[in-house]
Parts: structure tokens; C-alpha cells; sequence
């Protein structure tokens, strides 16, 4: 993928990608979910955004052209420790995540062996992808601020554009040490985190939180609505965990409704169509004008010269007899 360095703003870099872009827009993070690959139209994805909104569909020539888009709302954000979870709409097929919808505007994160059709959405699908490809990055902390281990650690995976700003808060609300992200590759033999490590995925499998403490034996038979081994205490009850799950289901970036007019745009509307309604008045005044001269001239000549008047309406009864009837 071919990066395309822009203006520096706030913390971090500003790039434009092929598919996706990372902006900001008053100081809050925002991605391009690009839906079309004919002009590029795009849709605003916002971190700590709510949301909303009505679904759309993917346009032509698009490899997803036809699947629905958006709509979800960040009450809807959390899933489960089941691969396939928290679809709002659109998980009918409960065995597999290809051919389904997009209702956060993400794809869903992808696994090894195919597992159940996430390869459709596999590291070939990078260049389009809406927020660049699959990254993971270790979270850890320090006693300072939280009583735990050195072993303690969990681990982010989702799409580039969307863990860079979730970083920040992170650092700010979990005071996570810093760390950068790395490509996420799961079918690697020594890959650090694996399917069966997944504690909780969110925004319709298209990000999740993962710990080597964890072993979801159920992980590779479960079907959305199966069964997942249960968290082991020094998970479930970790004030750390807590944090990191919290920050994550509210500033992950979700997909916004289309937005509305600004008052900006109100007045830019108005400010258009007064020269427009103006012109409008003056051409009435000038029509009520031209009338008013037209009655004032016939009046003048019936007043002034009403023998020459009656004399040319007798000729005209002579010469047009029509203008004698209704």
C-alpha cells in the first residue's frame, strides 16, 4: 500500500490512503470508509461517535457492490468472545461472516484455515480495505496506576486507522505504556495472539481484545451463538481489563450517520438565494410597471383625444369583426 504523508496535526501523522483516510476534523480522529471504486465516495467514520443513522448500499464496482452498509449505533458496539458476534443486523448465517453486511462500516477481522469465510476478507483485500490492514498492539501497564503483574498484558487487533487514535486514549484514560502497532498475521506458527486468546470482539468482529492468559477452548467450534470458556478471575475482575474494555466500547470508531446542515450551510443557502429572489422582485416590478404604463397611456389618449379614440375603434370593428365577440 502506498502511503501519501500529509500535514502533521496534534499527536499524529496525517495520511491519505488508496482506501481509507485519517483525519481530524475539530480534534476528533475520523476515517474515509471509501464505498465505491469508481469516484470514490466515502462515508466518515468517528471515533467516540454514536453512530446511527440509516444503511446504505455499496455502489458498482465495489468487490462487496450490494451489501449494506452503516446503520449501527454505539450501544450496539460490544459483541462476545464468539468469532461472528455483535452484528447488529445481517448475521442470519450463523456459521459464517463472508456475504454478510457492514453495519459499522468495517470488515471483519480475518483468521487462519478460512475460519468460517474469513479469508474473504484476507490481507489481499489490504489496498481497500476501510481503515488499512490488520494490526495488534500490546497493552500493558504499571503498578503506578494499577495493581498487576508483569505478566498482564492484552492485546488490541483491528484495522490500522482505527487503533492509532484509540492509542491516545488508551495512554490517557489506562495509562497503557506506548507502544507501536505490527502487522497481524494469525497464520504464523509463533503468532503471539491466536483465535483461542480473543476475550471480546466488538463493532461486528472487526476489532477485538485478546489475552495469552486466555484459552477459549470452544473458540473453533462456536458459531456466534455458541458456548466460549468463561474468563479466568484474574481477567474478568482486573481493574486494567475493565479500562481497556471500557475506553474501547466508547472510542472506537463507528460509522456516523450522513451529516446534516450545518448553520454554516443554512446561511450559505439563504446568502445564494437572495440574489435570486431579488432578481425575482425586480422582474414582478418591472412586469407591474410595464402593465401600469400600458393602462396609464390608454387612459391619457381616452382623456385627451376621445373623438380620434372612438374614430379608431370604428375602423378597427370594420377591419377585425372578430374583436366584436367574447
Amino acid at each position: 500500500m502506498i502511503l501519501l504523508p500529509n500535514i502533521s496535526f496534534g499527536f499524529l501523522p496525517v495520511y491519505f490512503l488508496a482506501s481509507a483516510s485519517f483525519t481530524y476534523a475539530f480534534s476528533r480522529p475520523q476515517i474515509r470508509v471509501t464505498t465505491t471504486l469508481a469516484d470514490f465516495n466515502a462515508r466518515v467514520m468517528d471515533q467516540w461517535g454514536n453512530g446511527g443513522g440509516k444503511f446504505v448500499q455499496i455502489s458498482k464496482d465495489h468487490p462487496f457492490q450490494g451489501r449494506t452498509f452503516g446503520g449501527a449505533k454505539r450501544k450496539e458496539v460490544r459483541g462476545s468472545r464468539v468469532f461472528g458476534s455483535g452484528y447488529p443486523y445481517g448475521s442470519g448465517n450463523h456459521s459464517t461472516v463472508a456475504r454478510r453486511p457492514f453495519p459499522f462500516g468495517t470488515w471483519p477481522l480475518w483468521w487462519d484455515e478460512d475460519f468460517m469465510g474469513s479469508s474473504e476478507y484476507g490481507p489481499h483485500m489490504d489496498t481497500i480495505r476501510p481503515g488499512g490492514l490488520i494490526v495488534s498492539v500490546p497493552l500493558r501497564t504499571t503498578r503506578e496506576h494499577f495493581n498487576v503483574t508483569e505478566e498482564e498484558v492484552y492485546y488490541a487487533i483491528g484495522d490500522r486507522e482505527s487503533m492509532l487514535p484509540l492509542l491516545i486514549s488508551y495512554v490517557t484514560w489506562c495509562h497503557i505504556i506506548p507502544a507501536w502497532p505490527s502487522k497481524f498475521d494469525p497464520t504464523l506458527l509463533n503468532s503471539t495472539v491466536k483465535l483461542e486468546n480473543v476475550i471480546q470482539y466488538f463493532r461486528a468482529s472487526s476489532f477485538a481484545l485478546a489475552s495469552p492468559a486466555y484459552n477459549n477452548t470452544f473458540a473453533r467450534q462456536s458459531k456466534t451463538e455458541g458456548a466460549s470458556s468463561p474468563l479466568p478471575d484474574s481477567i474478568e475482575y482486573s481493574p486494567f481489563q475493565r479500562c481497556v474494555d471500557d475506553v474501547t466500547y466508547h472510542a472506537l470508531a463507528i460509522m456516523n450517520k450522513p451529516p446534516g446542515k450545518t448553520p454554516l450551510d443554512r446561511f450559505l443557502i439563504i446568502l445564494m438565494s437572495v440574489p435570486f429572489l431579488i432578481g425575482c422582485a425586480v422582474l414582478a416590478f418591472l412586469v407591474w410597471m410595464a402593465k401600469g404604463i400600458s393602462e396609464l397611456r390608454l387612459w391619457v389618449w381616452e382623456y385627451l383625444f376621445p373623438e380620434r379614440m372612438d374614430r379608431i375603434r370604428a375602423a378597427r370593428q370594420g377591419q377585425f369583426p372578430y374583436e366584436n365577440y367574447p
